[in-house]
C-alpha cells in the first residue's frame, strides 16, 4: 500500500506528511534550547561567584558561526538543485555542507582539547590560578623553568603515561582493600608501584574461608596479585550467599511458628517478636571477609588524583572502599607555566567582609610567595591606571547622588583584577595592555609556552601547597557552573550537527536511487534536513554571542 501525502501536501494543512513531523520535532527542540538558555540567564544572574567573561576563545567559535552560516545556504542551493533535477549540483552543494559539519566539528574538538588540558586551581584565599602542570621526575625532582627533560627522565604510571604534579603522595605501610568493591587498575597501579621501589605487599594475616564446597586458605605473606584479591572475593561471595539462603530459611521458618502461636493476630501485631535463631544456623555459616588487610614492607609514597582519595595526616581511603595507613607526604601542585592570575573572586569576598580589595590581593599568599607573580601585579596595577585615566579622558565625569564627581566609565572586575595570558604576553613584549601581538596558532591553541619561553613570558614553576589549595579541576564541567552549562549546550548542539550531518550524508551517498525512481520524494526530504539544520545554525547564533562575547 502506497503512503499518501509524502509527495503531495494535505488538503487540511497544505504541507507533506514529513513537514509536519519535522515542525512539530522542531517545537520540542525549541522548549528544551529555550530552557537550556532560560536556566542559563537565571543562574547568570543569580551567580555567587565572579561569572567567566569572554573566557573562550572567540576566533574558532567566529569561524563556526560562518561555517554554519555558509552551510545553510549549500543546503538550500542542493535543495533547488533536486527542484531543478540537477544531480551533479545537488552533489556539490550537499557535499560542500557536509565538509562545512566536519570543519565545524574539528574546530570544536580542538576547542574542548584545549580547555580539558589546562589546570586551574581555586586557593583558601579565593585566589585562582590557571595554567599548565608540569611533570613529575624521577626521585621527586622537579622541572625547572627552561630545563628540557629527556622523555626517560619523567616518572611513568603503570600505563607508561606522565604523571602531572598534581597528585595526593601518601607513604602507607598498610593497605586494607574492600572484598567487592577494590579497582583493578589501582591494585595494578600499586604492584607496579611496589615493584619499582623494591617494596612488598603481601597478605597481613592468614584467611580461612570456603566456597560453600570445601574449605579454602590463603596463608599469610603471600605476595598481592588481582588473581589473589579475585579468588578472595569469590569465596566471600559465595560464604555471603550462603549464609544469606540460611538466614532467609530460618527466618522463614520463624514466621510459620509465629503465625502458628498466634491465631487470628495480623502480621504486624507480632512482627518485632520474629528474629533469626541465630544458635541453629552458628555450626552451617561460613566464615565472610569483608576487607582483606596487606602489609608494604618497607612503605611505599602511593600517588593517587585528589578526586580518588580523601586523605588525613596518617590515614586515607580510596573510592573504592581501600584504606590506607601511614603518613601523607607533601603534595604540592606545581605550575610549570601560570597563564593567568584572578582575583575577582578573592575581591568580591574582601568586599563582602568590608576588606579592600586591594589590601586583600596583596596580602594574598600567591603575591607574597612568589616574586614573579608580584612583579607582574604591580605591571597590572600601572595599565590599570593608564585605563581609567583613558576612560576619564574619553567619557568623562558625572555628579553621583552625594555631589561627588565620578567617572562616567571605570574598569571592569575582570580588567581590574585578572591578569590574562595576552596580558603577560603584552608584559613580556615591552607593550601596554592590549598591544599585544597574538598570532592565528595561540588564537585556536592558547599560550604558546614553548614559542614564547626564551622571552621568559610566563611565570614558571609556581609550587602551591597542598594545604592551600581548595578546589582544583581542569577547565571541565566540575571547574563551575559556567563551564558546566558551555560543556552541556555546546555538547548537544554538536550531537545535533553530528545527526543532522549523517542524515544529509545518507541523502548524498544513498539518494541515488531515490532519485531516479521519484525526484520529489527526494526533494521533500532534503528540504526537511535543510528546516532542521536551519535550526542548529540558529541555536548557534544564540550560543555564540551569550558564551563567547559576553
Amino acid at each position: 500500500m502506497e503512503i499518501p501525502y509524502i509527495v503531495t501536501p494535505r488538503k487540511d494543512t497544505g504541507l507533506f506528511n514529513s513537514k509536519i513531523a519535522i515542525w512539530l520535532f522542531l517545537a520540542s527542540e525549541v522548549m528544551l534550547f529555550g530552557g537550556f538558555f532560560s536556566a542559563y540567564i537565571f543562574l547568570r544572574l543569580g551567580a555567587d561567584y565572579p561569572w567567566p567573561e569572554r573566557a573562550l576563545p572567540v576566533l574558532p567559535g567566529l569561524i563556526n558561526t560562518f561555517v554554519l552560516i555558509g552551510s545553510s545556504v549549500t543546503v538550500v542551493f542542493a535543495w533547488a538543485a533536486l527542484k531543478m533535477r540537477q544531480w551533479g549540483k545537488f552533489q556539490l552543494f550537499m557535499g560542500i555542507t557536509i565538509i562545512c559539519s566536519v570543519v565545524f566539528m574539528v574546530l570544536k574538538g580542538i576547542e574542548y582539547n584545549v580547555k580539558l588540558h589546562h589546570q586551574a586551581v581555586r586557593l583558601n584565599d579565593y585566589s585562582v590560578v590557571e595554567g599548565h602542570l608540569g611533570y613529575k621526575l624521577k626521585d621527586g625532582v622537579h622541572v625547572e623553568h627552561g630545563q628540557k627533560p629527556n622523555d626517560g627522565d619523567f616518572e611513568l604510571n603503570h600505563h607508561g603515561k606522565k604523571i602531572e604534579e598534581n597528585l595526593i603522595e601518601f607513604e602507607a605501610s598498610e593497605i586494607t582493600f574492600n572484598t567487592v568493591r577494590y579497582h583493578k587498575d589501582w591494585v595494578e597501579e600499586m604492584m607496579a608501584r611496589a615493584a619499582e621501589k623494591n617494596a612488598t605487599i603481601t597478605l597481613a594475616s592468614t584467611l580461612e574461608l570456603s566456597d560453600g564446597k570445601s574449605p579454602v586458605k590463603f596463608e599469610a605473606g603471600t605476595v598481592l596479585d588481582v588473581s589473589l584479591l579475585d579468588s578472595i572475593r569469590k569465596a566471600h561471595l559465595a560464604a555471603r550467599a550462603n549464609n544469606s539462603d540460611l538466614r532467609t530459611d530460618n527466618l522463614r521458618e520463624q514466621w510459620k511458628k509465629a503465625k502458628a502461636a498466634n491465631p487470628g493476630k495480623r502480621d504486624w501485631e507480632f512482627a518485632e517478636n520474629v528474629v533469626i535463631d541465630q544458635a541453629a544456623i552458628a555450626d552451617k555459616l561460613l566464615p565472610e571477609q569483608a576487607s582483606i588487610p596487606f602489609k608494604v614492607e618497607p612503605p611505599v609514597a602511593f600517588h593517587f588524583r585528589p578526586r580518588d582519595i580523601q586523605e588525613a595526616a596518617e590515614s586515607g581511603a580510596l573510592r573504592d572502599g581501600t584504606a590506607l595507613k601511614g603518613k601523607m607526604l607533601e603534595s604540592p601542585m606545581v605550575f610549570h607555566y601560570v597563564d593567568a592570575i584572578d582575583f575577582r573572586h578573592l575581591a568580591m569576598k574582601a568586599e563582602e567582609k568590608g576588606i579592600d580589595p586591594e589590601v586583600a590581593i596583596e596580602n594574598s599568599m600567591l603575591l607574597k610567595e612568589n616574586p614573579v607573580l608580584k612583579e607582574a601585579w604591580d605591571w597590572h596595577k600601572g595599565e590599570i591606571a593608564k585605563l581609567e585615566e583613558k576612560l576619564l579622558k574619553d567619557y568623562g565625569t558625572h555628579k553621583d547622588e552625594s555631589g561627588n564627581e565620578v567617572a562616567d566609565r571605570v574598569p571592569t572586575d575582570t580588567e581590574r583584577y585578572r591578569i590574562g595570558w595576552q596580558d603577560f604576553v603584552a608584559k613580556a613584549d615591552g607593550v601596554g595592555r592590549g598591544e599585544e601581538k597574538i598570532g592565528i596558532k595561540e588564537q585556536f591553541m592558547g599560550p604558546d609556552y614553548e614559542g614564547r619561553e626564551h622571552e621568559h613570558t610566563f611565570p614558571s614553576h609556581i609550587v602551591i601547597p597542598r594545604e592551600e589549595i581548595q578546589f582544583a579541576s581542569k577547565f571541565a564541567p566540575a571547574w563551575n557552573t559556567y563551564y558546566a552549562i558551555y560543556f552541556t549546550m555546546t555538547g548537544l548542539h554538536g550531537l545535533h550537527v553530528i545527526g543532522g550531518a549523517l542524515v544529509l550524508a545518507y541523502y548524498l551517498f544513498c539518494g541515488k536511487k531515490m532519485y531516479l525512481s521519484n525526484p520529489e520524494w527526494l526533494a521533500n526530504r532534503v528540504e526537511i534536513g535543510g528546516l532542521f539544520w536551519h535550526f542548529v545554525d540558529l541555536v548557534w547564533i544564540f550560543l555564540f554571542p551569550i558564551l563567547y562575547l559576553m
